[in-house]
């Protein structure tokens, strides 16, 4: 009786585990929170719109320009050098020249195409509710759908979370705010539904 009731369960494991791939096919909340989550797991949200060169060069007269440096120079991240710059014999200014420190190389999400250029990436989407989606069902693989949800950032760097930092990038702060809201296209393949991004896009925060 135990060896029957042991290659039962064997069966029945395996039945569920079956069943479980090809629910990854149903068009169904779960199984698209997960296809967006593995997407933003591997796509975080960074400091910068578009890539960031260093070493960077601001006029120290002008607070906006100095400020996002600056509060990345008081958590770390950035070195700050003052000199000066001589445009003409008679005209010069004093500049900050900012560069990537010892700790900020290590949380720099570098471009491998642009040399020196790169972000700061701070969280990752956790996708709190599907909002909206059409009418559940087990579509034919290549089939797209587009999702509404709301979601929130995990794995929040420390440095995002300080305050200067979140008053000199005031995105980051509303990120870190209330659930947010999203909206993708996804497509469903042989191994469950993924984000689908035109191509040469990327996630812009």
């Amino acid at each position: 009786m135990r060896k029957t009731a042991s290659v039962t369960a064997v069966a029945v494991l395996a039945f569920m585990t079956v069943a479980s791939g090809c629910n990854k096919k149903k068009e169904s909340a779960p199984n698209l929170a997960d296809g967006l989550n593995s997407y933003y797991a591997a796509h975080p949200v960074c400091l910068y719109p578009s890539e960031k060169k260093f070493p960077a060069q601001a006029d120290t007269k002008n607070d906006a320009d100095t400020a996002g440096y600056d509060a990345l120079v008081q958590q770390g991240l950035l070195t700050r050098t003052t000199a000066e710059k001589t445009k003409m014999i008679v005209l010069s200014k004093q500049v900050n020249n900012y560069d990537l420190s010892d700790k900020g190389r290590g949380v720099w999400t570098a471009d491998s195409q642009n040399p020196g250029y790169g972000n700061f990436c701070y969280g990752k989407r956790t996708v709190e509710n599907i909002t909206s989606m059409p009418p559940g069902g087990e579509p034919a693989v290549g089939a797209t759908t587009t999702v509404n949800y709301t979601y929130t950032l995990g794995n929040v760097a420390d440095w995002a979370r300080a305050a200067i930092v979140q008053t000199a990038y005031p995105k980051v702060q509303a990120m870190l705010g209330a659930a947010s809201n999203g909206t993708d296209t996804m497509v469903l393949t042989a191994n469950g539904w993924q984000v689908q991004k035109p191509s040469g896009s990327g996630i812009v925060e």
